[in-house]
């Protein structure tokens, strides 16, 4: 545990600096607001496309990988929305519950996935980003919608589609994949130039997640970061857990699938809850919270993992 401890530790240390760089101004706001939109835009699918369509994929391997990590998504949904509306939450705090429970931090994912198991680390995670991301998205702003009561199902479903649709890290992983299958080789210029960005994207990421957690923001009760944080380290897991029991899905992937299943909610969950009217504060809390707790659950999760498989 130790040793996967001090692997991950430099990951913490950059999310750490870009929080503490943001909050004094350094370089400034304006930049960091254009970083956002420089990983998210350019660095991140860049490294997705030549990861995905550089790395050998076997046949079938995608069909159990997406069946396990689902599972942990659909087990995630059903027991927070349960708990959070058997437990009397208020229908804002329940769609924070809901997305603490269920949504992931791509970013640290791939970032831990490529420091602890290398390249084949990193595009195991490539393809768990893929099949993840458009199922998260469509149910959890589905559901919040209903939660939260607004419009019909034309406004339920519009946004959420065409925001997928345009999705760059979707897109980059489907080219990737596409270029992959089609066997032919890497791109002259093209693949030189992602593999060159690929490089920067991880350590600028990094820095760009810690500069997004709003510790000022935080304003919360204990019980509702209790219930989501529970269902996030131990449902999720544990789901993904016996689906590889289940399917026979063993080493980096399985240890991959952990990460993804344990990772703490993504800063832009704050976002989502402002704008659609849930519980910002409370999602606020739990982004910070849960960044902070995964130093530990994230080893924790995964030596009981590399016992288990």
């Amino acid at each position: 545990m130790l040793n996967i401890l001090w692997s991950i530790l430099p990951i913490f240390v950059l999310i750490v600096l870009g929080n503490v760089l943001r909050r004094g101004g350094i370089p400034s706001i304006e930049f960091w607001n254009l970083n956002d939109k420089l990983v998210y835009w350019v660095l991140f699918p860049s490294l997705l496309f030549f990861k995905t369509s550089t790395t050998e994929l076997a046949g079938g391997f995608l069909g159990p990988l997406a069946a396990a990590i689902l599972t942990g998504l659909a087990a995630a949904l059903i027991v927070s929305l349960g708990l959070g509306l058997a437990f009397g939450f208020s229908r804002p705090q329940a769609t924070s519950i809901l997305q603490g429970a269920a949504r992931h931090n791509t970013f640290l994912a791939l970032a831990i996935s490529e420091r602890l198991f290398g390249l084949e680390g990193l595009a195991v995670a490539a393809l768990c980003t893929a099949v993840l991301i458009p199922p998260t998205n469509v149910l959890v702003i589905s559901l919040m919608n209903i939660l939260l009561r607004h419009g019909g199902p034309g406004g339920l479903w519009a946004p959420v589609a065409r925001d997928l649709a345009r999705n760059p890290l979707i897109l980059s992983v489907g080219l990737g994949i596409g270029v992959n299958f089609a066997d032919i080789g890497q791109i002259p210029v093209i693949h030189d130039a992602t593999e060159m960005l690929g490089r920067a994207a991880l350590p600028i990421v990094l820095l760009a997640v810690g500069a997004n957690i709003r510790i000022n923001e935080m304003k919360a009760s204990l019980s509702p970061i209790a219930l989501a944080t529970a269902v996030k380290f131990v449902v999720f897991p544990a789901a993904v857990w016996g689906m590889c029991f289940t399917l026979g899905i063993t080493g980096v992937t399985a240890y991959v699938l952990t990460v993804f299943a344990v990772m703490p909610m993504p800063p832009s969950s704050f976002t989502i809850a402002r704008e659609m009217g849930g519980d910002a504060p409370l999602a606020a809390s739990m982004v910070s919270l849960q960044t902070l707790l995964s130093l530990l659950t994230v080893p924790v999760s995964l030596v009981i993992a590399q016992n288990l498989f």
